[in-house]
């Protein structure tokens, strides 16, 4: 009896040990997981700005024509990435590889908050017109790039 208490004791210490061990594996890949996600998220902010201002340079900001742009531009991106999901057998795009470009680089990249902000500055000059056409456009077109990016992802994949 007491030889069958000590092998116990000995499983649940070894177990606890292969938990803790497991727990912190896990721990390590969270964190690795936010590093690539954030560091995506650089990457994608740093392109919208860099659009955003060219495009604003290039055409004037009586319109807000660099966020559009973005916008559709990442929304295409979405579309083409979530097509090759890993939600397909066999997956075409490794989940991490998918988080990194979706959540990280196109999440900081897109903006419906630089949108949305346009927008209200618009109406608050009185520029209705300007306003309505980049709620219309944006919707419209970020809508259609989604669908059109994931069409060709679908394209691809039933080709491979």
């Amino acid at each position: 009896m007491l030889i069958r208490q000590a092998g116990s004791r000995a499983n649940i210490n070894n177990s606890g040990l292969v938990y803790r061990s497991f727990t912190a594996k896990l721990r390590r890949m969270q964190m690795a997981t936010y590093f690539w996600i954030g560091l995506g998220s650089a990457i994608g902010g740093m392109g919208r700005f860099w659009l955003s201002q060219a495009m604003t340079h290039r055409l004037g900001d009586a319109f807000p024509f660099g966020t559009l742009i973005v916008n559709v531009s990442g929304s295409f991106l979405i579309g083409l990435i979530a097509a090759l999901s890993p939600d397909l057998v066999p997956p075409r795009i490794i989940p991490a590889v998918r988080d990194f470009l979706m959540i990280g680089i196109l999440g900081g990249y897109t903006t419906f908050a630089a949108f949305s902000v346009q927008t209200l500055h618009l109406a608050q000059r009185g520029e209705w017109i300007f306003a309505a056409a980049n709620i219309c456009l944006s919707v419209t077109l970020c809508l259609a790039a989604v669908w059109c990016g994931y069409f060709l992802g679908q394209m691809f994949v039933a080709r491979t």
